[in-house]
């Protein structure tokens, strides 16, 4: 039985690894909860909504922690009852496996 994303640890990246190409995100994308879409194959992402604009910030304080506690960030961007979140490792200029082990961390 495969590892669950969620029950991974993020590596830092300092560059030096090739992206995933197509193939290799495709794979990886069917282990992520409905709604996250890869990007020109470069970078994954997923809009979440909420009911009110505290429920929203609460959201990103979470993606916070865990991003810091996984040493990986994503961009997000932040509307009063929804949040864009995205994912690439810039040292690589595409995605990694630390990208998709975020996501299904924050969709947790």
């Amino acid at each position: 039985m495969p590892i669950k994303l969620t029950e991974m640890k993020c590596v830092p990246c300092e560059g030096g690894v090739s992206p995933f190409d197509k193939k290799k995100v495709d794979q990886y994308i069917k282990q992520l909860p409905k709604g996250w879409k890869a990007v020109d194959g470069k970078k994954i992402q997923k809009e979440f909504k909420f009911k009110s604009f505290p429920e929203t910030i609460a959201f990103v304080n979470k993606v916070a922690l865990i991003a810091q506690e996984e040493g990986h960030h994503p961009d997000m961007e932040v509307h009063y009852s929804r949040v864009s979140v995205e994912f690439s490792t810039h040292a690589i200029g595409g995605l990694s496996e630390n990208d998709f082990i975020m996501a299904a961390k924050i969709d947790r």
